[in-house]
């Protein structure tokens, strides 16, 4: 064997090299290169030293636990980290403002002061561990530590490639186990829509409510997408309402689905709503919204909005229900109408077909069960009374031929 020898690897596997009898590993931990000895060549006829493979082994363990410092000059609390990976979210990845913003939060809100000034090559999994045990202890839920490990998943992958830690510890920890969608939806039944509707006052604002809730309960569209809603979305001819849109927080941009826009459609009632609400507004531009405040054209005041649900919801008697539960009024009704699911999450936006597996039991039976439920228990309810009226299970009582034929089963 040479005295220097190495074999050519993948990218990103490290390289082992013989050298003085003995394995020594190289591998790049971010932009430094780190060399570490495995241990002696085994010699042929020893039972002393490593052989190849388990060189190979030790190597591997070695670039997940070896952790290398960053010069003295490069070493990063959390929250520097933080700060510029969120530069990098904002200018590089071009990400959401709002996304931007909530990063933000969690960062100033969460991580930065639970970690302090500690140096972001330090934090071990076990500290993460630690980190969710103390936020669960707040009552923040499993989805919103999630989140949490989310961000800090995306900043210590940006360090990584940086060579300001030499792994990423959140690849270590077990997530949270968030629930599953609550089965019990909130959602109004027709009488509980046309409450609502009646309930609505005759003041400025009325009109716009009344085909505002109209429209998100025959739509299923979200109230950001609502209220970025403009004319030029509406096909009257095509008898679709087109989302491209969704305004929060105070700003406009795309919907929350991934896709940049879906179509959604739209029912006889709303195309007349939204045609009253269209003669009635002084702000007919494709470009004007559909729902903006009549004097101001400017878009609805979400908090003004929810107050204003509120009232009518109380006015017309209704248990107490959220904006978005009209949403789910949509998905249930549409499901109940025997709409497909792949087509209801098309049209309610949802990414995953799990999230809209929650209406699913508002369809109906495909396999009309309550047809064979019948024919199977009903009769045979009969049949047991009548055979207990004569003497039980006597060969007299007993029913000749195929009981079965007797069952009249849906054809």
């Amino acid at each position: 064997m040479p005295p220097h020898s190495s074999s050519r690897r993948s990218y990103g596997t490290g390289s082992i090299i013989v050298r003085r009898g003995a394995y020594y590993g190289k591998w790049r931990a971010g932009e430094r290169q780190v060399m570490r000895k495995l241990g002696p060549v085994r010699r042929p006829g020893s039972r002393e030293g490593l052989t190849r493979k388990q060189a190979e082994s030790e190597l591997r363990r070695l670039m997940q636990e070896v952790r290398v410092a960053p010069a003295a000059y490069e070493r990063l609390t959390v929250e520097e980290v933080g700060r510029r990976y969120l530069r990098h979210v904002e200018h590089v990845l071009e990400r959401k403002p709002t996304t931007v913003a909530d990063y933000g939060s969690i960062l100033r809100r969460h991580l930065a002061p639970y970690f302090g000034s500690q140096a972001i090559e330090r934090i071990t999994a076990e500290h993460l561990a630690a980190y969710m045990a103390a936020k669960s202890a707040e009552g923040l839920s499993a989805k919103t530590v999630g989140n949490h490990l989310n961000l800090a998943h995306g900043m210590f992958a940006f360090a990584l490639k940086r060579g300001w830690v030499a792994a990423n510890p959140v690849a270590a920890v077990d997530r949270p186990r968030a629930p599953g969608p609550n089965p019990d939806i909130r959602y109004l039944d027709r009488g509980e829509v046309e409450a609502l509707l009646r309930a609505v006052p005759d003041d400025l604002l009325g009109p716009t409510d009344r085909a505002l809730y109209l429209t998100a309960t025959m739509t299923g569209l979200r109230q950001g997408e609502l209220v970025a809603l403009r004319w030029q979305d509406v096909d009257w001819v095509a008898g679709v309402v087109r989302v491209r849109r969704n305004y929060t927080r105070g700003r406009f941009g795309t919907p929350k689905t991934r896709r940049s826009s879906r179509a959604v459609p739209m029912a006889d009632r709303v195309a007349a709503e939204l045609e009253r609400q269209f003669q009635r507004s002084r702000y007919q531009a494709d470009k004007d919204l559909v729902f903006c405040h009549p004097e101001t054209g400017r878009p609805y005041d979400a908090s003004k909005s929810r107050k204003r649900f509120k009232d009518a919801t109380a006015a017309a008697g209704l248990r107490p229900i959220r904006f978005h539960d009209l949403r789910h009024t949509f998905g249930t009704g549409m499901a109940a109408a025997g709409a497909p699911l792949r087509a209801i999450q098309e049209w309610m936006g949802h990414r995953d077909i799990q999230t809209t597996q929650v209406y699913a039991d508002y369809a109906p039976d495909p396999s009309q069960g309550a047809i064979w439920a019948q024919a199977a228990f009903g009769v045979a309810t009969n049949l047991a009374t009548n055979l207990s009226e004569s003497g039980g299970n006597s060969d007299e009582a007993k029913p000749h031929g195929n009981a079965g034929s007797q069952v009249d089963t849906p054809g």
